[in-house]
């Protein structure tokens, strides 16, 4: 469902730059490090968008790599569960044996109860 959300907007954007790059044809001074050139607008909307596509997937590949290293790294070390986690294991298993004490006590009390009304 995330990813299908992911490329809607994508599809959203790339019309909306696709809508701008039509609209805006005329020539324009473009200038790099060596030289400059006209060139149509569309085509430097177009190559920033695609420019900026590139930059973004580049930093999420740099993040994905760096975070499959740490995993194979704390898979090489044994990285155990946090005592947190285990903690917090231990209190969910009292907290549902409590819950089940205090609704067989209800059971009772209902059963006192209708015998009481009698």
């Amino acid at each position: 469902m995330k990813g299908q959300r992911y490329f809607i907007l994508a599809l959203v954007f790339a019309l909306i730059v696709a809508i701008l790059a039509l609209v805006n044809d005329e020539p324009v001074q473009f200038n790099y490090v060596f030289g400059t050139q006209d060139w149509p607008l569309i085509l430097v909307i177009l190559g920033s968008a695609v420019f900026g596509g590139v930059v973004a997937v580049s930093l999420s590949l740099v993040k994905i790599i760096r975070l499959q290293s740490q995993i194979r790294q704390l898979q090489k070390n044994g990285a155990s569960v946090p005592p947190s986690v285990e903690a917090n294991k231990d209190n969910t298993t009292a907290a549902k044996k409590k819950e089940k004490e205090l609704s067989s006590s209800e059971n009772k009390n209902v059963g006192i109860k209708s015998r009481l009304n009698k």
